[in-house]
């Protein structure tokens, strides 16, 4: 794996592309500022209001740019993004992915109720419509490593019919799904209050097609024992975001628990509630997460370094359902990699004789930035450092 060995000292070597199995693009512009509110509350107040800018297609083109070319950076080789209700800005950003390269899932967000921003939603009709469009249209460009993904924002946010429009969508075209589920307490009381028909928050997708084994779901901190048995039975995923949940204070996923019960899962930055566009971000929230539930006496067992390590990559890639081509070294598997430079002029760390490679990797992993990321690969094309045609 070393490409030199200095001494017992490993300078360079190559490791797995992050997955990142979250990430909001439209949201990057405020990334780092204004998580003092609780989830409802940063929505109405940040978050739909700058979502609603991204009709401007200058406006959207200068931020996801920007976002594409950040995560790449920082060794994030596949992303799961939402966009926005907007179609031809959500077809731009998946444009701006194929063109730097980068693996990715990109969705439409789909939302007929919003009474806090109602400027910032549309018409049950024209979601599905438009969802239509999006998807053909996307399909129709044949980026090799771009694909569309049926979004409905999450429960509060989409009427009973719309979500049934969307499950048969995605049945229909054989689709991936993302969406959220039990981020915080005042939602899950929230989709209780608006669908009473529904015994939980999991049945609701489920019931409207929406809980495959192509479905990735972020947060579920609140899932009930049923709600993960379910997501097991269906094979679908939980992608956790542990700066979000500690930064919008909405809560803590109990990973022990999701594996447990045998349910896929992967990491995600969750930009703009988590801060930080940093799959190495990730993995340092979900060592403190499973800590602090260490601590608190929650499990007695936590993750190891080298578990977070591995959902950062190899069960990001399972989330997504990519693990036959991405995800880690196999033999047969595409090359989406990063070279490390532990000895980069600038790095943020030091190295001493008498570290190991386990030392120096997991300096990198607790340590490291993207000063330390040299090279970016995907699929053995070299898209880091970028080329002049980008």
């Amino acid at each position: 794996m070393a490409r030199y060995l200095l001494g017992r000292v490993c300078s360079e070597f190559f490791m797995p592309g992050m997955v990142d199995t979250h990430i909001h693009a439209p949201q990057y512009s405020f990334a780092g500022t204004r998580v003092d509110l609780p989830l409802l509350q940063w929505l109405t107040t940040y978050t739909f209001p700058t979502e609603a800018k991204y009709k401007d297609s200058d406006f959207a083109e200068e931020v996801y740019t920007r976002v594409v070319r950040r995560t790449l950076k920082n060794g994030t080789t596949t992303a799961c993004y939402f966009a926005t209700i907007h179609t031809d800005t959500s077809l731009l950003l998946a444009e701006i992915i194929d063109k730097f390269g980068q693996r990715a899932f990109v969705g439409k967000v789909c939302m007929d109720m919003n009474d806090s921003v109602p400027q910032y939603k549309e018409t049950t009709e024209d979601s599905v419509q438009e969802t239509e469009r999006f998807v053909q249209e996307l399909l129709e460009k044949k980026y090799p490593r771009v694909q569309p993904v049926i979004t409905p924002r999450f429960g509060p946010s989409c009427t009973e019919d719309l979500l049934c429009a969307l499950g048969n969508l995605a049945q229909a075209r054989d689709l991936h799904v993302q969406s959220h589920i039990s981020e915080n307490e005042e939602e899950l009381k929230l989709v209780e209050n608006m669908f009473p028909a529904y015994q939980n928050y999991t049945e609701l997708y489920d019931k409207n097609k929406l809980l495959t084994s192509k479905t990735v779901m972020a947060h579920a901190c609140y899932l009930s024992e049923e709600e993960l048995k379910l997501f097991s039975l269906r094979g679908a995923a939980i992608s956790h975001c542990p700066n979000s949940n500690f930064s919008l204070r909405s809560g803590v996923l109990n990973v022990q628990k999701v594996l447990k019960n045998n349910v896929k899962l992967g990491l995600g930055t969750d930009i703009a509630g988590g801060y930080s566009a940093s799959m190495l971000d990730a993995i340092r929230k979900a060592m403190m997460a499973s800590n602090g539930l260490q601590v608190n006496k929650v499990n007695e067992t936590g993750l190891t370094l080298e578990e977070a390590f591995q959902l950062a990559t190899l069960g990001g890639s399972q989330a997504l359902g990519l693990d036959d081509v991405i995800g880690n070294f196999e033999v047969g598997k595409e090359f989406d990699a990063l070279l490390i430079n532990t000895k980069a002029s600038d790095s943020p760390f030091d190295l001493f004789s008498a570290d190991n490679f386990e030392d120096t990797l997991q300096k990198f992993l607790y340590l490291g930035d993207d000063r330390n990321i040299s090279e970016v690969y995907v699929a053995g094309k070299q898209v880091v450092p970028f080329s002049s045609s980008v």
